[in-house]
């Protein structure tokens, strides 16, 4: 898949391998970092970068920058959208 111009050639390469060290942009993963400068658990979807280090999007906010090291997998990204938390209930 690649980019055409009006005429159907390719204009741009194609697309990169979007796995880093296991995981891929989407993926539901955990960080656990004990030091640095973002320490705490941190929960969410990942976008991987070529360099292997992730930024997590969770409730509280995206955090860049966080090493392959410290996370772990939770869910694929398989085409569902899945979260976290408690079940929503409904009111009747």
């Amino acid at each position: 898949m690649c980019r055409v111009d009006t005429y159907g050639f390719p204009r741009t390469s194609a697309k990169s391998i979007t796995v880093v060290k296991g995981c891929k942009t989407g993926d539901l993963v955990k960080a656990l970092v004990n030091i640095g400068k973002k320490p705490g658990t941190h929960a969410g979807r990942a976008s991987v970068r070529k360099s292997g280090s992730f930024n997590i999007k969770a409730e509280a906010g995206t955090i860049h920058g966080i090493a392959w090291k410290h996370c772990s997998l939770l869910q694929r990204a398989d085409g569902y959208n899945y979260y976290r938390g408690d079940s929503v209930s409904s009111s009747t």
